[in-house]
């Protein structure tokens, strides 16, 4: 199991001190949002350079952990023009030295799907997607001259918030480098429940080509409706069958574990690993 931590979990720190509680945890892959990780270099826009990235990978290399994917999480649909081109050139930013840090991919989420609703009531929907659809333009173009990916992560209430409209961007914008980050629990709704295979299946299915990476944690829904998140293995989310999907179509694919606190990391690691271990023991059973 290619198992990650979300590098924040750990607090800011030094990118040495970093590393090395990331590998005392026993992981051998992070995701690594450089503004809210590391402690002791400015990663400001303007401040990322080659030798900036090969530092702090040479500090994660030194303890047997690779900087799986950069955490740039930026709203990709702020309605200030002057705020969402501050961001759109962080995220060029990580696009551009991306391959400094060991890693292909840079990941962010899509901004909520009301964002403009007090201001267009009438057609805030369209006018979202639009903005989303000319920044991932942007930034495709700007992967593409790098050979770097866009790892985007579709949540239930964001403007990117089902696996058609995933389809929809992909469609949309005809570039390789667009991928999806894809987090079950962030996608989940309260009809989903019931039928959690059919879902889990049908993401797979449709988007398994384009799928880059995962995230990891649980949730439950409240008696009103509310998800919550909750230490993994207490919640909802049928992992064993999801983990079987991921052998059947993304056999090695990087697995971000994220939703908890550094003092619930190992026992959240553990319980990923063991149904991880068994869905492999299945597998072999089934194809022996």
């Amino acid at each position: 199991m290619r198992q990650s931590v979300l590098s924040h979990i750990y607090g800011k720190q030094p990118a040495a001190d970093l590393a090395v509680r990331v590998a005392a945890g026993g992981f051998k892959g992070v995701q690594l949002a450089l503004a809210k990780a590391i402690s002791d270099i400015d990663t400001a826009n303007g401040k990322l350079s080659p030798g900036l990235g090969n530092y702090v990978a040479e500090q994660f290399d030194r303890q047997g952990v690779r900087i799986a994917v950069l955490g740039c999480y930026i709203d990709p649909v702020h309605p200030d023009r002057d705020v969402r081109r501050s961001e759109i050139n962080r995220f060029k930013e990580h696009l551009r030295y991306a391959r400094d840090f060991g890693c292909s991919m840079v990941a962010t989420e899509t901004g909520s799907f009301h964002t403009y609703q007090p201001t267009h009531p009438d057609n805030y929907a369209e006018i979202g997607w639009q903005t989303l659809r000319e920044t991932v333009t942007e930034l495709a173009e700007e992967a593409e001259k790098w050979g770097v990916h866009l790892a985007i992560e579709p949540v239930a209430t964001h403007t990117l918030q089902t696996a058609e409209l995933m389809e929809q961007l992909i469609s949309e914008v005809p570039s390789p480098t667009v991928g999806m980050l894809f987090d079950p629990c962030n996608m989940m709704k309260t009809e989903f429940v019931d039928d959690q295979q059919g879902f889990l299946r049908g993401v797979l299915e449709r988007l398994a080509e384009r799928i880059i990476l995962i995230h990891a944690k649980d949730i439950h829904f409240t008696a009103d409706g509310q998800k919550e998140e909750v230490l993994a293995g207490t919640g909802i989310l049928d992992y064993p069958y999801f983990f079987e999907l991921l052998q059947q179509y993304k056999p090695h694919i990087d697995i971000s574990l994220e939703g908890v606190t550094k003092e619930q990391l190992p026992q959240a690691s553990l319980h990923m690993r063991r149904i991880w271990q068994e869905t492999i023991g299945r597998h072999h059973q089934t194809n022996g």
